[in-house]
């Protein structure tokens, strides 16, 4: 037998395919060149191979979303009108926020149970910095949001550098902070926020129809410019990149979404301003998480930590950064709960904001098991724990149907998420 001296050697992840090809004992194509080769029933091909493969991504949850939407729009013809779904823009933009930092904890397959409480004491220090002891608006926030960070920052140091558990470390926190933010409170345990205040005009500023329509410009602009600058870029080094036309067709679809929900929301009052805060924290931590090499070593860290380190990555200080950021978008949640409420009291971050912000991104799509998720899970999930609790409210039903039913889907989502896992694992891909 002769061997190839000349013949060059195959990177880890052709090595990983081809061994995966050949236990299927089947002729496939590599899945970037799919669409090119078969145009678009490439994409019916790739989407059985994820299936197949148990790479489910967002589709439980859209067609959960659908049916969500078809029956309670069929119990009460309020739930799809311009109104009601303005509304429910304004319902999920604080847990959804909040959800958005449990994301990225759940990245690393940790556990942060003190969300609501950071949410609810930073809170609080936001009403009484403004209210009380007359900061502008923009200090008083920005210093409600560095508390949540140096929460964050604390308690990741003690999670990441003396190995104690982040249930055990976060639930402390969950109780401690609570018992910060009555003492902030102090005897009258609620301060109301001023309505003509700039802490108020974060939920209750509406932009112009006009306005919105540029923002929907704006952004399908951005979409198609960073999609093309990625092909060029993508091309120089002689990788696979999508087609011009492709790229077009998929600015398009965005743009016809956006459109779709500014024609809606301008029937009743306009693009709320903080549907937009929420979109865009979505947007840049997906950024971050993607396109970055410190969200890169997010996943890493939470694929395997020790693998991780190996390599050279510094898992503490990842870990520390990611528990910072959490509870600072834990805090700005914060924010934008007194602001839509005007007000902060001792409830301010109790009840179920914990659990749905935890509950949205598992539905979303987030493996609880580290190293598998996206921000837009958050998005998504708390789109579906929202409709839920404003179907339900519509309908008059008791909170104890919403729990149950809020319960149910959580369980059903983690289910799915776990075979999902199981079908990975059988293909190689976990």
């Amino acid at each position: 037998m002769t061997t190839n001296l000349n013949r060059e050697p195959e990177a880890p992840g052709d090595q990983l395919e081809t061994a995966l090809e050949s236990a299927a004992s089947v002729d496939v194509v590599d899945p970037r060149l799919l669409v090119r080769e078969q145009g678009v029933r490439g994409y019916w091909t790739l989407f059985q191979r994820r299936v197949r493969g148990g790479e489910l991504g967002a589709l439980p949850v859209v067609i959960g979303l659908i049916l969500i939407w078809t029956i309670f729009q069929l119990q009460n013809d309020r739930f799809l009108s311009a109104q009601n779904l303005t509304n429910l823009t304004l319902q999920i933009a604080a847990v959804g926020t909040i959800s958005v930092g449990v994301v990225l904890v759940l990245l690393l397959g940790e556990i942060d149970l003190s969300v609501g409480s950071v949410s609810g004491v930073c809170g609080a220090v936001l009403a009484v910095l403004y209210v009380k002891h007359d900061y502008s608006a923009v200090v008083a926030i920005a210093l409600a949001v560095l508390l949540g960070a140096a929460i964050g920052l604390f308690q990741g140091f003690v999670f990441a550098w003396f190995g104690v558990p982040s249930f055990v470390v976060t639930l402390a926190g969950l109780i401690g902070w609570q018992g910060l933010q009555l003492y902030v409170l102090g005897d009258t345990g609620s301060i109301n926020i001023p309505f003509e205040g700039g802490v108020a005009k974060l939920t209750n500023t509406f932009l112009s129809s006009a306005v919105g329509y540029v923002v929907v410009v704006v952004l399908a602009g951005l979409y198609l410019l960073t999609a093309l600058a990625e092909r060029r870029r993508r091309s120089s080094a002689g990788l696979v990149s999508r087609s011009v036309a492709e790229i077009a067709v998929r600015a398009g679809l965005l743009a016809v979404a956006l459109l779709a929900v500014v024609a809606v929301v301008n029937r009743d009052r306009g693009l709320p301003l903080a549907l937009l805060i929420f979109v865009g924290v979505v947007v840049v931590f997906d950024l971050i998480t993607r396109r970055t090499t410190f969200g890169r070593h997010i996943f890493a860290v939470g694929g395997n930590a020790e693998a991780a380190r190996r390599a050279g990555i510094s898992v503490t200080r990842i870990r520390v950064t990611v528990f910072m950021l959490c509870s600072a978008l834990a805090a700005f949640g914060g924010v934008l709960a007194a602001s839509r409420l005007l007000a902060v009291n001792q409830q301010s971050g109790g009840g179920d904001v914990l659990l749905n912000a935890i509950a949205a991104a598992v539905i979303g799509g987030t493996s609880l098991f580290g190293g598998r998720g996206s921000t837009y899970s958050a998005l998504l999930g708390i789109l579906v724990i929202g409709s839920i609790s404003n179907g339900m409210d519509l309908l008059g039903l008791e909170s104890s149907v919403k729990f149950m039913i809020t319960g149910a889907v959580l369980l059903a989502a983690v289910i799915l998420d776990s075979l999902s896992r199981r079908g990975r694992r059988a293909t190689g891909r976990a």
